[in-house]
Formats: C-alpha cells, sequence, structure tokens
C-alpha cells in the first residue's frame, strides 16, 4: 500500500513562518536595542582616585557596558578628578569622562584646548562637599582653618577647585593662610587618623567609601556651609553658580553625625567630545540610563540618575547621540 501524507495547506504554512519571524523579530528587538548589532571599538572613560566614587562608577558602569556592547573595549582611567578630566576629554586623551559642573565650566572661561568641542551625554548625580576635621581640635568652622594643616586635594581635582574658592571666600589664602597638602580621598582619611593632618576636603557621592571605611575606626566632625557662605560663592561669578546650598543628612554617615550638616553640592556629568561616533553614544546612553539601578544597589549615589534630569547637561550642549536617545523615550 502506498505512504499518504497529509496535504500541507500552503497558506497556513507561509503563515506560520511569517507568524515565527515576527515573534524571533521581536525576540531580537527586545534583546538588542535599536534592533541592531551594537557598536564595537574601544573608548576610554576617565574616572578618577580609586577610593573616590567616580572609579566605582566607572567600574560598574564598564560592566554594565560590556553586557549591552560586547564587542565594545571599554579602558578605564583613574585621575586626579574633575579637572583632569574635562581636560583629557577635550585634548582627545579619553573619549568620556565624568565632570563637575564647575569644572567644566571654569575649563570654558579659561579658555582651555578644546573646550569648543566638549558635549554632554548625561546629567548623573551631585556631589557634596566634606570638610572633614578631626575631633576635639577646637575646628568648628571654615575660619578655624587658619594656619592648619590642611589636604585640599590634588592640584588638577575638582576638590582643589572648590577648596581654594571656600577659603578664599573665608578670607583665607590657600597657599599661605593654611599649610596646604595635595592628598586626596585615597590618602586623607589614613592622614587625619594618624594626626598628621587637621582637616581634609573632599567633594563627592554620598555616601564615599573612603570615608565610611574611616568611620569604621576613627570618630571625626563635619564643618558645616550654611547658606550664607554659599550665596557669597554665587556672588564672585558665573562659575560659581553651579554650586547650591543643601544638607547632608544624617543618614549618610549615621555613626558619624548627629543630624543633617549644611553643605553646598554640585551636580556631576557624563561629558564626551563633539566628534564621538553618535550610535555609539547613543547606546552608552541608554546603558547609563537602563543601569541606574543595578549600579545603584553598590553606588548609592548612583539611585538618582533620573531620565527627567539628565538631559540637562548645563553648561554643555547635549552630544547628537545622547539627543537621539532622549528623543527615542520621550513620552
Amino acid at each position: 500500500m502506498p505512504m499518504v501524507f497529509p496535504r500541507i495547506d500552503r497558506r497556513r504554512a507561509l503563515q506560520g513562518t511569517a507568524a515565527g519571524a515576527v515573534v524571533l523579530g521581536l525576540l531580537l528587538w527586545w534583546l538588542m536595542p535599536l534592533g541592531e548589532k551594537p557598536p564595537g571599538g574601544s573608548i576610554t572613560l576617565s574616572t578618577g582616585t580609586p577610593a573616590g566614587v567616580y572609579q566605582k562608577y566607572g567600574e560598574l558602569l564598564r560592566a554594565e557596558l560590556d553586557r549591552d556592547m560586547p564587542d565594545l573595549d571599554i579602558a578605564l582611567q583613574t585621575s586626579d578628578g574633575s579637572q583632569q578630566n574635562v581636560e583629557r576629554v577635550a585634548t582627545g586623551q579619553a573619549d568620556f569622562a565624568i565632570a563637575a559642573a564647575d569644572a567644566v565650566e571654569s575649563y570654558k572661561l579659561a579658555g582651555g584646548a578644546g573646550a569648543d568641542q566638549l558635549r554632554g551625554v548625561a546629567r548623573l548625580y551631585d556631589d557634596y562637599v566634606h570638610i572633614v576635621v578631626r575631633r576635639g581640635r577646637g575646628i568648628k568652622s571654615i575660619a578655624d582653618l587658619r594656619g592648619r594643616a590642611v589636604a585640599i586635594g590634588p592640584p588638577r581635582s575638582g576638590v582643589r577647585l572648590i577648596a581654594d574658592r571656600v577659603l578664599k571666600a573665608a578670607g583665607i589664602d590657600p597657599r599661605t593662610g593654611i599649610r596646604p597638602l595635595a592628598d586626596g580621598i585615597d590618602t586623607a582619611p589614613d592622614r587625619l587618623q594618624s594626626g598628621d593632618i587637621d582637616a581634609f576636603f573632599w567633594s563627592g557621592g554620598l555616601p564615599t567609601d573612603g570615608l565610611v571605611r574611616l568611620a569604621e575606626t576613627y570618630r571625626f566632625d563635619f564643618v558645616p556651609l550654611d547658606t550664607t557662605f554659599v550665596a557669597k560663592l554665587h556672588a564672585e561669578g558665573d562659575d560659581m553658580r553651579y554650586y547650591r546650598a543643601t544638607n547632608m543628612p544624617e543618614s549618610a554617615y549615621k555613626d558619624i553625625q548627629s543630624g543633617p550638616v549644611a553643605t553646598m553640592a554640585v551636580s556631576n556629568l557624563l561629558i564626551t567630545r563633539e566628534d564621538m561616533d553618535p550610535r555609539l553614544t547613543e547606546w552608552l546612553t541608554r546603558t547609563v540610563i537602563d543601569s541606574r539601578d543595578g549600579i545603584g544597589a553598590h553606588v548609592h549615589s548612583a539611585q538618582l540618575v533620573d531620565l527627567r534630569t539628565a538631559i540637562y547637561t548645563d553648561p554643555l550642549t547635549l552630544h547628537e547621540g545622547a539627543r537621539r536617545y532622549y528623543r527615542s523615550v520621550k513620552p
């Protein structure tokens, strides 16, 4: 008896094939934003000191970028901080960097090389100014720092920029009115605990690991900066307008603080250059926004990265690739 095969309806077969293609297409779209192969190549991201928030954020962001763009090689560069990061990006030594808005504006106003090529990718989170002092030394205000050994950060750091401005606003020459040292968050906490210095300046996200570790073995104090002090800075120039009066919440360093500490904050930006590939920048911007919760689980300040505020990268205009991403997700 001849074998009989069931008749296949050609129309149904084609419909099944089409449905399968749609499902596959949707799956690829879900796995691969923009429905295309992720960009590859190599980029350099300039971060900060090993014990600072910039470096930790950079390491976690690189892990997220590795997952979203597996063919992209990301090299991290440690740095003194914001001032060096801005210069690196502007002069092509780095492709992306994290920098505080005041350092970006200062570089622009000074006419730094390549300043006109700088572009914004995203506003990230705020840095809070910490003025950390030895307990029991009678240091209650900025004026009390006069004549003391004070770490004001490396020369090309954002901390140095802020420390110089704060001291000058208090009528203290940062070179002769104190005994200045160039320690940053990587070495200053140990030097404070050992008694080598009386105080140090730091500007970083909350909480900063270097201070959390110090609090485990040593009790220190914070010097407050009240609203009148911040207003005085605002009156000194346009590049000071990026500082805002705020309070460091008690929860930031709960074993140290007995309540909120008046201080000032400045926003951090992810920056690049105008000539950076728009497609790569668009993908990178998406990862920055989408990875907020994952990174925020390890860097508390990263929880403040928000799609609604990320576009405000003043004093820089948005890079075209970043603008494409924000337009694509606009409600």
